[in-house]
């Protein structure tokens, strides 16, 4: 039997598994009810995120009218606050889930966490891995009034006055890391319990650069690729009218063209030039005001653009190497309605869909 067969039976019979997102700005209870939604579609899990604020509080309200979607930070900056501080979120929401918690954490960029944060940034992955051990070292034993202190090349933590926590519902709660490029995908893979792939992340540069990566990280530490979740976000703008779809595709990719930390990532796929030129017109405005630049095939590059089929075909080849999606209308410019419209024709396209 041929490879190209073989492959198209084993999409045809994975099952596809699918993540939703909650907003932050809403009412407890609206968070709430959409929570409940997407449960009623059979969505997998959802994510709370993270830009600025906290992204814990939206997932406490999401936890009350639901009880088998799993709830997920997507992400917690890690490197922004107390890994101790992070365990103790992670138990408290553990706990009000009834075991659906997943914390997903992420380092953000460097002139984030040193600009708005005021916190250090040098070597985010190996900060990263340090933070991880410290959180679960607390998950799993903050309890018994035995915690160790820690002093690490990050962090240091002295435990001698802690009063012994109640007990956590479970011990382990899952990690998944949130990766951009190479480092941090490896470090997913060698110690987290998942990976959150960055929405930027092309299908193309999924197949041939992240897998090599994943595997990698599974080498390193011995695991097997059943032994973590791969999670890939991708920007859709699913619309019959093709036009507008690459039109409203356009502002996310200049968000992030515009921060110069990406900038390897979009002269990895031939954009280099036009990432500078956006970033020289970000300093002296608002991304929107470039946003203009962005050509078409750029937009089309890190936006699943097109009709609800032509997207839907597009990202087909994802599954090769992941095991749940998250569709993301690029929401950054776009009026509440048309990001509701996109939400709604995922939802059709993906979610009814046989």
């Amino acid at each position: 039997m041929n490879q190209s067969l073989v492959r198209r039976l084993l999409l045809t019979s994975k099952k596809k598994k699918f993540w939703g997102l909650l907003p932050s700005s809403l009412p407890a209870d609206a968070i709430g009810e959409l929570a409940k939604q997407q449960e009623g579609l059979g969505l997998e899990g959802t994510f709370a995120v993270q830009v600025y604020g906290p992204p814990f509080a939206p997932l406490a309200a999401a936890a009350c009218p639901t009880s088998s979607i799993k709830l997920a930070t997507g992400i917690a900056i890690a490197l922004t606050r107390s890994p101790f501080e992070t365990a103790m979120a992670a138990l408290e929401l553990d706990h009000m889930t009834e075991g659906r918690f997943i914390l997903g954490l992420g380092a953000s960029v460097k002139s984030w966490t040193n600009g708005f944060f005021g916190m250090p940034y040098s070597k985010p992955v190996s900060q990263l891995r340090e933070a991880v051990d410290v959180i679960r070292k607390v998950t799993k034993h903050a309890h018994l009034g035995s915690l160790e202190n820690h002093i690490g090349t990050y962090y240091e933590l002295d435990f001698s006055e802690l009063q012994p926590t109640i007990p956590p519902l479970r011990e382990n709660i899952p990690i998944w890391i949130s990766a951009l490029r190479g480092p941090m995908t490896r470090l997913g893979a060698e110690i987290g319990d998942g990976i959150i792939g960055h929405p930027i992340w092309t299908i193309d540069w999924l197949r041939t650069q992240i897998k090599d990566e994943i595997i990698r990280g599974l080498n390193n530490s011995g695991r097997q690729r059943s032994e973590i979740e791969i999670n890939c976000w991708f920007w859709t703008t699913p619309n019959p009218d093709r036009k507008e779809s690459v039109e409203d595709a356009r502002a996310v990719v200049a968000f992030y063209a515009g921060i110069e930390q990406y900038e390897p990532f979009f002269e990895a796929h031939g954009f280099g030039e036009i990432c500078k030129q956006l970033q020289e017109g970000v300093k002296n405005g608002s991304y929107l005001e470039v946003a203009h630049l962005i050509p078409d095939d750029m937009a089309s590059t890190f936006v699943l653009t097109g009709t609800p089929d032509e997207v839907k075909k597009r990202l087909e080849p994802a599954w090769e190497i992941a095991d749940s999606v998250t569709l993301v209308p690029p929401a950054l410019s776009l009026p509440p309605e048309k990001t509701l419209a996109y939400t709604q024709t995922i939802g059709e396209t993906f979610f009814n869909a046989p």
